[in-house]
């Protein structure tokens, strides 16, 4: 019994029971900004990947960062084995795009805020974070340009030469790259990359092109990532 006692009064030490109701209130709204953070990616993200499956990953994480930083404040030793098990065992993950490793700092952030007590700082501090980000993603796509890859093709009959489709590219294109061309004796196929300020320009080198012979096949393809 003496044994139960101590294993109780051991696992208590430094916790006291008035605490709960500020880390309950701190788990919760821990899971609701992350839940939030996660709606924001899915909805403004540009990664290529699955944002909605790594989107579900950062509940758990603000709350475990959040859990993680509650148990080791109050104690010097536990933040110093807290450093030896990290120089251990390694988070590994699949980071494929820099704004991915942004949103992991932002739900970590999240955790280390709410599990440090300063949850209201949290709060104010989100939604600063939510209204820059909503703001800059909104500022460039308001300013972004049309990047495209244009492909033409047609039969060798058809007169299409290289030069005469980057003539009329130059007209309204503000950027060109030469991406790919194949010339046989049925056909003749050539790959751009372009740029249009504006969908007007776009349009106008459309008809152009179409004008050199009308049997010719353009495709457009978006370069960008708003998915």
């Amino acid at each position: 019994m003496n044994n139960f006692k101590a294993f109780i009064s051991d696992n208590l030490s430094g916790f006291s029971p008035k605490a709960i109701p500020g880390f309950i209130f701190s788990f919760i709204i821990c899971a609701i900004l992350a839940f939030i953070l996660g709606k924001f990616y899915v909805r403004y993200g540009n990664a290529l990947s699955n944002r909605k499956a790594f989107a579900r990953n950062f509940i758990v994480l603000a709350i475990t960062t959040m859990f993680i930083i509650s148990v080791v404040k109050s104690s010097l030793a536990l933040s110093l084995g807290l450093v030896g098990a990290l120089s251990i065992v390694r988070f590994r993950a699949a980071i494929k795009e820099p704004e991915e490793l942004t949103y992991l700092f932002l739900t970590i952030a999240i955790g280390l805020g709410c599990g440090a007590g300063l949850t209201i700082l949290t709060i104010l501090a989100f939604v600063g974070f939510i209204m820059v980000i909503w703001f800059i993603n909104r500022y460039q796509k308001s300013i972004e340009s049309q990047s495209l890859y244009l492909t033409v093709s047609g039969s060798a009959s058809t007169e299409i030469n290289l030069k005469s489709l980057v003539n009329v590219l130059k007209k309204y294109a503000s950027a060109i790259k030469l991406k790919r061309t194949d010339e046989s004796e049925t056909m003749i196929e050539a790959s751009f990359f372009v740029e249009f300020e504006d969908f007007e320009k776009l349009e106008l080198a459309k008809v152009e092109l179409k004008s050199i012979h009308p049997s010719i096949t353009i495709s457009f393809m978006d370069n960008t990532r708003d998915l």
